[in-house]
Order: structure tokens, then C-alpha cells, then sequence
């Protein structure tokens, strides 16, 4: 009779009969009730939500539910089991601790359900279940019993991760929707083509943008109403793990975008969950977001922040992700972030920054890294904010990325200049390096760069097809040689021409042109290249592995530099902005030696115009420059032999 319960708001409390089942298998003992009120409980999902369980012989026994609701005045169970008829199962409350819970024998994994929650009001509202691992396909909006049975095969790739050093290895991320990528996939057919394609590519890392449940599919996983289930729209919760194993026996490590900073409005999720404000703030100044609709996490709340913090240990532990990206952390760190004078409350320091927010992310960041070595946690912070990658025990974030917005902007708005007048703008090609060991980057050229009227980025650049193109290669040339680990947003690695609509699907048609598959193969390229030369990596978080070689040539177009390894062996960069070759240019080297071309954009195989070099002698230490021939709108890597 579909998921709502048929009764109404009218209802009340005493109008419920008394539970059918009581709860001989609880999940819940007394150090788990003691870690979530003080908000310490690093494995919640084992806790509350759903649980089937078992007796020794492996036959089914019921499932054992609980959830958190402390100003309920009563919590049922309702599902098909009984009809959506919040009259059969009364929850029980456990003592003090506002968690409710109710064991159903018979039931098991498949089951859907909601929670019909008597708030505080008297008011009636089923729920869906905060802790649900699995939901029903949007739109609908139950949750769904889960029980996994996937054996994982990855563990070379988990012991071998618990090693890595992320800031000292080559690291590209391929950024994926993977409802668009391909339309009409499922995660185990992602798990072969996908796979096959990231893997031709050379991307160490893929990451995905939300799987998070969340019922609006244009918000691109942006509005999450499940922090612990992965979207049922491409299949079960076994059949993503099922993807992250492929990947990684691939060895392609996985990143989720992790989203804490808001939820949506919606009744049937969080919202007023026990009938007040309880994950949200209660003071519309600091529970709603102004910008995109949403309600904001009480992030001083022990159990909210618990919460969040179980979540990205959980797709760490169940899930094996290798990284998370947390999204819009500089709405979370500025209590007046959006906000005009008067619309915000400050701290109370009476400062702008929000300490509760800033306490949850340095529980996350260190808590992901205690218990889980080699992963990345990544923020998406846009600001100045100081020390968002330093440690939490000198008062940082404790990150281990953050995303060089400022390098993004700056060399795109550059590359959108005619060349003429990019003589100009030099230093917004060049100033990033100013910066550039402040904290450890990333550089992204992401999907918000070619969404909202935005444009493709082959298309943001002056100049016919020809020029666009061959700019777009030099781009990655030169951002794969810069200082900081590297993000690409899928299609644009074969230069797409339509903004990416995750309605439309990726074109992929286009890779049978020699403009789009030239750039494809010069990617692929750049990326082989990449990770075979640690002088692009090793030293990428100290200003030891940079010098300048060429920086104030902007007449020219031209930015050149070095990049050194921990044993002093360099590596050459150098670019051309402009559409007019400049032959016999005079590049300083950094050393001696025999100076040969490994990379050169301008390739007749990427649809260049074929200009390029001999090897390049130099023998005298007292002269090092060396007239070379460098192509139009193009990236040259020399490695010295």
C-alpha cells in the first residue's frame, strides 16, 4: 500500500498498541550507548540502522533495528512486513539514551522500511533510517535491509597502501559521475569498461562525485539523504564494492566525494528528525544554507558529529575507498560564508569562524588517518584559511590535499586572453608559484569548470579549432610538469565539446576525430610519462624541487622551469602560449648533459604541427642555455641522459 503510513498527524502517542516483538538481539550494548552520547562511537553502523541476524548455524533469526530520536514521543517500525501500519511494531525506548529499538524475527536482508516518528509536536512523520546501508531506487524513498556477502580480493592493495605517501607519489584523478560517464550502466558493468578506459588512460586514481543516496539526480549527488548507503540507482551496495575491487586489482586507487557540509529540506530524511532540529541547527543563522536550500549540520552537537565522522570512516572501512574529497569546506569554516551583515552570528570569540565545524573536520581528517594509513583526505576549500593541510596537533585541518582553486582560476582566465594580449596577464600563468609550498595542492580543472554556462574548456580559449585544441594539450603539458598532484573531470580529457550535462552522457563520438582523439592519446601519454619521472612527484610538497628557468618571458608566451628528484636529477618544462613557434629560442638547462625530448604536444600523433627537437648536447657547465625550437601552443618535457 505503498511507503507511507496510512495514518495521519492525528494520531497520538497512546493510540499505538504495544509492541508485537521486544528486541532479544540487540546491537546496542553499554560502551556502545556511552561512545555515541559523547559522540566517540568510530563504528556507528555497526550500532544502529538495521542488522540481520543470525544464529550459529548461519540460519536466519530477524533483524534488530534501532535509531536515534531522544525528543520522540514514540518511534514505530513500519515496512512491507506489516503494511506500512505504524499501530504493530512500537519501537522501545532504551533508558535515557534516545535510542529506540525493536527486534522482527523472520525478517531479512530486502526488507524495506521506514521509521514513523511521533515528534516532539505530536505530529507523525515516517523516516527514512539515517543509518540505512541501502535504500530503494529514487524516487522512492524507503530504506532496505542490508547484508553483505562480498568477499573482498584486494588485500595486497590495502597492506600495500598502508605504506603510501601520497604527497611524494604521482597521483591524477580521473573525476567521474558515473551516472553520465556511460548512460545506463550499472556498477558491474562500470567495473569493466570503466575500468578498461581509466586504466588506457593512466590515471592513478578515479574519484566520484557523491554515490551517496540522494533523491534528486540533477544535484549530482550534492543533496544527500543517505550518508552511509550507496545509490541503489546502479545497483546494490555488494555490486559498488564489486567496482572498487575491479579498480583496485587494476591498480587504480578510489576517491569519494564526501559531502558534510549540508542536507537537504526533505521531511522524509533528516529535517526535524524526532520533531526538532535535531542533526540541523535550530537558529536559521547557523542550520540553513542560503545558497542552495539546505539545512547545515549542528556541527557542536557530540551525536551529529559522530555521525558525520562514522560516515567517512565508513566508506574507509566497508567500502575500501582509498580517499575522500570533502566538499565546500569553506562554507562549513565561515559562519558568515553567504551571508550579508546581519544574517550570521559570530562565535564566541566573536570571530567569523566556525570552531564547532572546524572541530569536526580535525576529528575527520585525523580520525581517517589513525585508523586507516595511506589514505587521502581532500578538501575542496577555496579561501585563504591558513594551514588546511597542516596537522591537527599544530592547530591545521589536518588534511592532506587541498585544492589550488587560486591556480585553477588564475591560468584559465589567463588562457581565455588572446595571445596578443596574454603579454599582459603573465603573471597569472606565473604567481601560483608564489604559493605554490604554502600548502600540499591539488590542481583541478574539475567538473564545476564546464557546467553552469561555464563552457567546455576546449571551447573557453581564443582562436579556431586548430588553436583550441593545441591549447588545451599544451594546458595539460604544463599542469602535469607544475608543482601539485593532478584532477581532470571526465570528457575533458578528449576535449568535449558540449557542457556536460549528467542527462546527456559523455560524446564519446567524438574520440573518432583526430582533433578529440589526439588530445585523448596525448593525456594517456602525459600520463605514462608521469609516472615513470619522480622528479614530477617526489618533491612536489617543497620548494627544493623547483627552480626557474624561464618566468618573465610574457612578450613570448614562453614559462619554463625545472623540477628535481630526491637524488638531484632534473627534468625540464617548458611552454609556449602563443600560436607562433619561436625557433632557436634561448632556454637555459639546468645541468650538463644530453637534453632529449620525451613530451612535446605539438606531435603530428596529437594533431600538432610536428615542430620538435634533436637531442640537445651541452657539455660546458658555464654556458647552459641552448637554442631549441619550441612548437605553437605547445609543452615540451626534455629528460636529461
Amino acid at each position: 500500500m505503498g511507503i507511507f503510513s496510512r495514518f495521519t498527524k492525528k494520531d497520538s502517542p497512546a493510540e499505538i498498541a504495544p509492541a508485537t516483538f521486544l528486541n532479544p538481539n540487540s546491537t546496542l550494548g553499554e560502551l556502545d550507548l556511552y561512545l555515541i552520547a559523547e559522540g566517540r562511537h568510530e563504528q556507528l553502523w555497526k550500532a544502529l540502522g538495521a542488522h540481520v541476524r543470525r544464529d550459529e548455524a548461519g540460519e536466519l533469526i530477524g533483524v534488530a533495528f534501532s535509531v536515534w530520536a531522544p525528543n520522540a514521543h514514540a518511534v514505530s517500525l513500519i515496512g512491507d512486513h506489516n503494511f506500512w501500519d505504524k499501530s504493530s511494531h512500537q519501537m522501545v525506548r532504551i533508558g535515557s539514551s534516545g535510542i529506540w529499538e525493536i527486534f522482527v524475527s523472520d525478517l531479512g536482508a530486502g526488507a524495506k522500511y521506514k521509521f514513523a516518528v511521533c515528534g516532539i509536536d505530536g505530529r507523525w512523520v515516517d523516516h527514512a533510517d539515517p543509518m540505512a546501508r541501502a535504500t530503494e531506487i529514487p524516487p522512492l524513498t524507503a530504506s532496505v535491509v542490508e547484508e553483505s556477502t562480498y568477499a573482498w580480493a584486494d588485500s595486497d592493495w590495502i597492506t600495500a597502501r598502508t605504506q603510501f605517501q601520497s604527497w611524494r607519489a604521482p597521483i591524477s584523478v580521473y573525476e567521474v559521475h558515473l551516472g553520465s560517464w556511460k548512460l545506463g550502466l550499472s556498477y558491474r558493468e562500470l567495473a569493466i569498461e570503466l575500468v578498461d578506459y581509466v586504466r588506457q588512460q593512466g590515471f592513478t586514481h578515479v574519484e566520484f562525485l557523491p554515490v551517496t543516496e540522494h533523491p534528486y539526480g540533477p544535484s549530482w549527488g550534492y543533496q544527500v539523504t543517505s550518508f552511509f548507503a550507496p545509490t541503489s540507482r546502479f545497483g546494490a551496495p555488494d555490486d559498488f564494492k564489486f567496482l572498487v575491487d575491479a579498480l583496485h586489482a587494476a591498480g587504480i586507487g578510489v576517491i569519494l566525494d564526501w559531502v558534510p557540509a549540508h542536507f537537504p529540506k526533505d521531511e522524509w530524511a533528516l529535517a526535524k528528525f524526532d520533531g526538532t532540529a535535531l542533526y540541523e541547527h535550530s537558529d536559521p543563522r547557523l542550520g540553513e544554507h542560503p545558497d542552495w536550500g539546505t539545512l547545515i549540520f549542528n556541527f557542536g552537537r557530540n551525536e551529529v558529529r559522530n555521525f558525520l565522522v562514522a560516515s567517512a570512516l565508513y566508506w574507509l572501512t566497508e567500502y575500501h575507498i582509498d580517499g575522500l574529497r570533502v566538499d565546500a569546506v569553506a562554507s562549513m569554516l565561515y559562519l558568515d560564508y553567504s551571508r550579508k551583515e546581519g544574517e550570521w552570528v559570530p562565535n564566541k570569540n566573536g570571530g567569523r569562524e566556525n570552531l564547532e565545524a572546524v572541530q569536526l573536520l580535525q576529528e575527520a581528517t585525523s580520525t581517517a588517518y589513525k585508523t586507516h594509513p595511506g589514505i587521502m583526505m581532500i578538501a575542496e576549500e577555496s579561501t585563504a584559511w591558513s594551514g588546511v593541510t597542516r596537522e591537527t596537533s599544530s592547530g591545521g585541518l589536518g588534511f592532506g590535499f587541498k585544492w589550488n582553486m587560486g591556480w585553477m582560476h588564475d591560468t584559465l582566465q589567463y588562457l581565455q586572453h588572446d595571445p596578443i594580449h596574454r603579454v599582459y596577464h603573465h603573471n597569472e600563468v606565473t604567481f601560483s608559484i608564489l604559493y605554490a609550498w604554502s600548502e600540499n595542492f591539488m590542481l583541478p580543472l574539475s567538473h564545476d569548470e564546464v557546467v553552469h554556462g561555464k563552457g567546455q574548456l576546449v571551447n573557453k580559449f581564443p582562436g579556431d579549432r586548430w588553436q583550441k585544441t593545441a591549447t588545451l594539450r599544451a594546458l595539460y603539458g604544463f599542469m602535469w610538469a607544475h608543482p601539485g598532484k593532478k584532477l581532470l573531470f571526465m570528457g575533458s580529457e578528449f576535449a568535449q565539446n558540449d557542457e556536460w550535462s549528467e542527462s546527456a552522457g559523455l560524446q564519446w563520438y567524438l574520440t573518432e576525430y583526430g582533433e578529440h582523439h589526439g588530445v585523448q592519446k596525448a593525456v594517456a601519454e602525459i600520463n605514462a610519462l608521469y609516472k615513470v619521472i619522480p622528479a614530477l612527484w617526489e618533491k612536489d610538497t617543497s620548494p627544493e624541487g623547483f627552480t626557474w628557468l624561464v618566468g618573465n618571458d610574457g612578450d613570448a608566451n614562453v614559462v619554463a622551469f625545472a623540477r628535481w628528484d630526491d637524488h638531484g636529477t632534473p627534468f625540464v618544462s617548458v611552454t609556449n602560449f602563443s600560436p607562433m613557434p619561436h625557433e632557436r629560442y634561448q632556454l637555459p638547462f639546468p645541468t650538463t648533459g644530453t637534453w632529449t625530448e620525451v613530451l612535446n604536444t605539438d606531435d603530428l600523433a596529437y594533431g600538432g604541427s610536428g615542430v620538435s627537437n634533436e637531442p640537445i648536447p651541452i657539455s660546458d657547465g658555464a654556458h647552459l642555455a641552448a637554442s631549441v625550437h619550441i612548437p605553437p601552443l605547445a609543452t615540451i618535457w626534455f629528460k636529461r641522459s
